[in-house]
């Protein structure tokens, strides 16, 4: 089993990096929130999970240990592969996902592409005790809340065409000011008067 890997970014793509370590190049399959996390850096280490099928050996890589911990439950869940889970973290941050799990929040794990309400019902039921275990911390619901209205915000301003990365930028701006918006509908119309 490969646990991390440690070397030079040899190439860096939204799904895809090679890493070169000491002169051998290993493709590993990342998620958007690893992307983003890497930033531009020239040496980086992953820690990684190395699925094993008959027909390959595919290697997947996240930033830091939280994220792949989420990644290994999410496999464990029937019905979600690898791939899948690959687009659950790439679709929402391990905290946001963790969030929605333990509040029982089908409706946001269901708004995750690829999933449908009997594979959100299904991870709910399945992980939010192991999640409540594993993070004993207390859940702030005003901050779930928060978050709600930023992602249902967010979603919407995509479907719109207009690029995550930036939205979240302004978002977040919006969101830290003391007259933060309450609800979707005014946050994203404050959006489109700054756009």
């Amino acid at each position: 089993m490969i646990a991390f890997l440690k070397g030079r970014l040899a190439f860096k793509s939204p799904t895809t990096l090679l890493i070169d370590v000491n002169g051998v190049g290993y493709e590993v399959h990342i998620s958007l929130h690893t992307y983003s996390a890497l930033g531009n850096s020239e040496q980086v280490q992953l820690h990684t999970y190395l699925q094993v099928r008959e027909d390959a050996h595919v290697l997947y890589g996240f930033f830091d240990v939280k994220e792949k911990e989420l990644f290994l439950q999410l496999i464990s869940v029937q019905g979600i592969g690898p791939n899948t889970a690959r687009t659950i973290l790439s679709y929402v941050s391990p905290d946001e996902l963790k969030r929605a799990i333990i509040a029982a929040d089908v409706a946001s794990v269901q708004r995750i592409k690829g999933i449908g309400p009997k594979t959100a019902q299904r991870m709910i039921i399945e992980l939010k005790d192991k999640l409540l275990k594993s993070h004993p911390e207390n859940l702030d619901l005003g901050e779930m809340a928060y978050n709600n209205v930023r992602e249902e915000a967010l979603l919407a301003l995509v479907t719109l065409g207009f690029p995550k990365a930036q939205m979240e930028k302004n978002i977040n701006q919006l969101l830290a000011k003391a007259d933060a918006p309450q609800n979707v509908e005014a946050l994203i119309k404050q959006i489109l008067r700054t756009v």
